[in-house]
């Protein structure tokens, strides 16, 4: 079985499917602890990466590079990508998602934007003509073997979100995105014009969207959720937090206590699990 036939049975699977962002390899080898899913967030990639905001940097090859250092690490976890835009050009959207699909990409989000493109949860965003996506869409679509498409619309214009989400529900795509739906009353109207099309949603704190459970996103039909942020937040707050207290204390390091704290001993122990020799060739999914 592919990668992408993989996550095509997961989503369509009864409950809804999460995928955790991660942000580097690090973050990656947390979230596999508790999670079988991972979202190669924009936002987080963007931050880590570059130290810049989720508005267009990103350059493709850094983006394929990490995919494949994750894929070699974690054989048998879903592994869903931002692509943004397709890095506006359409035949480079096909070229990153056949480069994808080959090193073990489980599937794709490819949005509507234009440039400037923002992070889908903040102001000022602009998409694209509807034609001028569906033909960038079509032909990723056209370009992919098994790889899991998810279309995803940026609109802002409530009857523009609705047209566009029944058109994407339309196509080929596996999945459709609506980013930024601000309340359970819009996922019940964009439930109702895309189908029986698997429909996913994306909650990042401090975004537009409402806070909800898998449970409720079951109950709404909502197939897939993503995650966009938690572990870069997280992790933005704890490192503030221990380097305070680092500075509060003159520089002393706080007793370690192994059976409650991260240790060198711990962190490795972590890390070693990534080995790709340490794991089985029954682990890896064919592609």
């Amino acid at each position: 079985m592919s990668y992408g036939t993989a996550l095509r049975d997961e989503v369509r699977s009864p409950g809804t499917t999460p995928l955790i962002g991660i942000y580097d390899m690090y973050s990656a080898s947390v979230v596999a602890r508790h999670y079988d899913g991972f979202f190669v967030s924009g936002f987080g990639f963007a931050a880590s990466h570059y130290g810049l905001p989720d508005i267009g940097f990103i350059a493709w090859p850094d983006m394929v590079a990490f995919v494949e250092r994750l894929r070699l690490a974690f054989p048998s976890h879903h592994l869903l990508v931002d692509i943004d835009d397709g890095y506006v050009d359409p035949e480079v959207a096909c070229h990153v998602v056949q480069r994808l699909e080959r090193i073990g990409a489980s599937g794709v989000i490819l949005e509507d934007q234009k440039r400037p493109r923002r992070c889908g949860h903040a102001d000022g965003k602009q998409v694209l003509p509807l034609d001028e996506y569906l033909e960038k869409l079509n032909l990723v679509l056209e370009s992919r073997r098994d790889l899991v498409v998810v279309a995803r619309t940026d609109a802002t214009e409530e009857s523009d979100i609705l047209r566009r989400a029944e058109a994407l529900a339309e196509t080929d795509a596996d999945v459709v995105l609506v980013d930024g739906v601000r309340s359970v009353e819009w996922i019940k109207r964009i439930r109702k014009v895309v189908g029986d099309k698997p429909l996913l949603f994306n909650q990042i704190a401090g975004g537009k969207s409402p806070r909800l459970s898998l449970s409720e996103l079951t109950d709404l039909d909502c197939q897939v959720a993503i995650y966009s942020t938690p572990c870069l937040f997280a992790a933005h707050a704890a490192i503030d937090s221990a380097l305070t207290d680092l500075k509060r204390s003159d520089g002393r390091l706080p007793e370690f206590v192994a059976s409650e704290g991260i240790g060198v001993q711990r962190s490795t122990e972590l890390l070693e699990k990534n080995i790709s020799r340490h794991h089985s060739a029954g682990e890896s999914v064919t592609v």
